[in-house]
């Protein structure tokens, strides 16, 4: 499987080379290479990205900080139906697992800071928010390779992506494998 998804991207990559240099160097061919450098990059097994920006309430957020636990970087929006219905699924996996060396940090792919604050607000998310507020084009979605959301990323302790696009069912068990010892 990880290899039939390389191989997709080497394709994809191919393809993108052969395009002019004004369109590779465009504002969308830029966006397309590092979607196409950050997925190649970010694949189970491999080191996430560190990273740093801005939460919600003003603070730096730096993923380096929670080096020793398990983390899931979700990405989402307040405009994404699918991410706002996975939210009461994620609080609930939150509390369970906060006092055991594991939490959520989420980055929003929201434009408008308003918009963004009112569903944090209204889903009762209760771990670091952060976003640079440049929407599709947030830094971080870019660099992890992000094509869509909800996508999210599970690091361990030692700062190795351990899983990816997990949901429901198969959050719940790849978490208890982990944390339930």
């Amino acid at each position: 499987r990880y290899a039939a998804f390389l191989s997709y991207y080497a394709i994809l990559e191919k393809d993108f080379n052969r395009l002019p240099n004004l369109a590779k160097e465009s504002p969308d061919g830029k966006v397309i290479a590092a979607k196409i450098e950050g997925a190649k990059n970010m694949q189970i097994t491999s080191p996430a990205k560190l990273f740093t920006q801005t939460s919600a309430s003003g603070e730096r957020i730096a993923l380096e900080a929670y080096r020793g636990q398990y983390v899931l970087l979700d990405f989402w929006a307040s405009w994404c139906g699918p991410c706002r219905k996975e939210h009461p699924h994620l609080i609930a996996l939150y509390n369970r697992y906060k006092n055991q060396n594991f939490t959520i940090i989420s980055v929003s792919l929201d434009d408008k800071k308003t918009d963004w604050l009112r569903a944090i607000t209204k889903d009762g998310l209760l771990w670091p928010q952060v976003s640079d507020l440049k929407g599709q084009q947030n830094a971080l979605a870019l660099s992890y390779g992000v094509q869509a959301i909800p996508a999210n990323f599970l690091i361990n302790p030692e700062g190795i992506i351990i899983g990816k696009n997990l949901k429901g069912e198969a959050l719940d068990a790849i978490l208890a494998q982990y944390l339930s010892k």
